[in-house]
């Protein structure tokens, strides 16, 4: 994929990062996000209830059940758009 991310990539990746529940840190490096981007994102997901922040003393990002039904409306939007049969060289 070339260019740039759009915004619902960024949420899909970050949410498919904290699925099983990560650190601020693990989430902005595999999400390959810079902290102040990072945290852009992590508060508009917390606050669209995509995503449950920290409490107390953990210091652990989960997706909540809407942020699982996000990631799965993505990936099956990706799918759909996909192009059945790319066009090849030849076909030009």
């Amino acid at each position: 994929m070339s260019g740039k991310r759009s915004d619902i990539e960024i949420s899909a990746d970050i949410l498919q990062v904290a699925r099983n529940g990560a650190k601020k840190s693990h989430i902005v490096y595999k999400a390959n996000l810079n902290f102040k981007i990072g945290k852009k994102y992590l508060d508009r997901l917390i606050h669209s209830g995509l995503l449950k922040g920290p409490n107390g003393e953990s210091k652990v990002f989960r997706t909540t059940e809407k942020g699982v039904d996000y990631i799965n409306y993505y990936h099956g939007l990706k799918d759909y758009l996909r192009p059945s049969h790319p066009i090849t060289a030849s076909a030009r």
